[in-house]
């Protein structure tokens, strides 16, 4: 009766006499008729393959491509043309959770590059096989830092942290028992004074958070911050775009005890909001306490060299209830796509397309700031994000921007951000400036 239901007649009435029903209509007697469909649906009749491919084509091409110039934490960085194709080799279409190793090499061997890659990135011991995003990694080195403080439930998070960041944290911090505090900003950067006093006058410290660049694009300088958590035991967590620590100070540089972000912007298309991948890496001392997993290499009975996960303990598929974190699965594809990204760019390619989007965004202010219509909110260095207040209306500035083909930066907090990756030209940034200036 039901084509592709695995139960049979005999199953479906077994499962109506244990809730009490005699036969389907009667499950759904609640249900008013008014809100019943009895109708046909719209299912569409069957098309060959390439009337699907035209169907989808059609659907497509009603999305509006805009040249961006928005950030916010999601970037339009340039993706290699032969990553989708590598990412599709046998090697590592392997099993889909890698816990039989002996079936899993091309997946457990990736996981391991990407570790290492991401430790080299921030200059931490330790990376775990990915997270979900950037704003969940937060959340769980926050809850990494509470448990790692013991009878501790106090974080302290600066104001310059990305309001959706935050508002991830709050929520998770709310089931958790744990009290935000925010860390006010001076001059659009974490205010060091600020911060020393809170740890001397609150009790029960386990971390503080901070981010590089922060919301408003600003690079700031945590001389002293680290200093300032250990001598009261709390951890120093850092969150950061993670491809602008190819050319900036890494957390492990900054004396960072965690650093997490997002993986978007090593070439990951922006691709309508995800899926992303969150990245977190932290010092050697705080291994057992990180959540996800973790792959080590090792040798077999014949002394050839192979990937298994390591300290597995801490996963929810050992110990359950007493795990570091209920993260079962994470976004693995999207750790091959970032670790085929790296290994094509290399270290060089990193650092030049972190260069050409600082050298846009500073061309781009500049060009703004000349028509007299903008001014820049904090006079702080920036990387390749800036925080401009505009003179007029900037909702009407907004749309014309998309009117002309351009997402012209991110409207908040009474400014724009605007933002420049290695994919704009000059052409594209001195059209978008006369749009500006009309």
């Amino acid at each position: 009766m039901y084509k592709y239901f695995p139960h049979t007649e005999d199953d479906l009435q077994v499962m109506m006499e244990r809730v009490g029903v005699k036969n389907l209509d009667e499950l759904y007697a609640q249900i008013p008729e008014s809100i019943r469909f009895r109708g046909d649906y719209q299912i569409p009749s069957a098309l060959t393959e390439e009337g699907v491919r035209q169907m989808f084509a059609t659907l497509g091409s009603q999305n509006k491509q805009l040249t961006c110039f928005a950030g916010y934490g999601v970037y339009d960085h340039t993706t290699p043309s032969v990553i989708p194709s590598l990412l599709q080799r046998s090697e590592f279409l392997t099993s889909y959770t890698p816990y039989q190793a002996e079936i899993s090499q091309g997946t457990l061997h990736y996981i391991f590059e990407y570790q290492s890659m991401m430790a080299e990135m921030t200059g931490l011991d330790i990376s775990n096989a990915s997270m979900y995003d950037g704003t969940t990694a937060a959340a769980e080195a926050m809850m990494m830092a509470v448990a790692a403080g013991k009878k501790v439930n106090k974080v302290l998070v600066s104001g310059g942290l990305n309001p959706k960041t935050r508002e991830v944290l709050d929520t998770y911090a709310l089931h958790q028992g744990i009290e935000l505090v925010t860390i006010p900003l001076k001059d659009g950067v974490t205010d060091l004074a600020a911060l020393t006093s809170q740890l001397s006058t609150l009790d029960g410290v386990a971390g503080v958070m901070v981010q590089q660049p922060n919301v408003y694009g600003i690079v700031e300088d945590f001389t002293g911050f680290a200093e300032a958590c250990h001598e009261k035991k709390a951890l120093f967590i850092m969150s950061s775009v993670i491809a602008d620590l190819a050319v900036l100070k890494t957390p492990g540089e900054w004396g960072a005890d965690i650093a997490v972000g997002d993986g978007q912007s090593l070439g990951i298309p922006m691709q309508f909001g995800g899926p992303y991948v969150g990245y977190m890496c932290c010092t050697e001392k705080l291994i057992r306490k990180m959540p996800g997993r973790i792959v080590g290499m090792t040798k077999d009975n014949r002394d050839q060299r192979a990937f298994v996960l390591t300290l597995q303990a801490r996963e929810q598929h050992i110990r359950r209830q007493k795990a570091t974190s209920n993260i079962c699965s994470n976004q693995s594809l999207m750790a091959l796509w970032v670790t085929v990204y790296l290994s094509l760019m290399g270290k060089q390619g990193v650092k030049e397309a972190a260069q050409l989007s600082y050298a846009g965004a500073h061309y781009l202010c500049d060009e703004l700031l000349k028509t007299g219509r903008f001014h820049l909110i904090y006079d702080q260095p920036f990387f390749n994000e800036f925080y401009v207040k505009y003179d007029g209306d900037v909702d009407a500035l907004y749309q014309r921007f998309i009117d002309a083909g351009f997402l012209g930066g991110v409207k908040f907090d009474g400014g724009i951000l605007f933002a420049v990756t290695e994919k704009r030209n000059k052409v594209e940034i001195d059209n978008l400036v006369k749009i500006a200036a009309l």
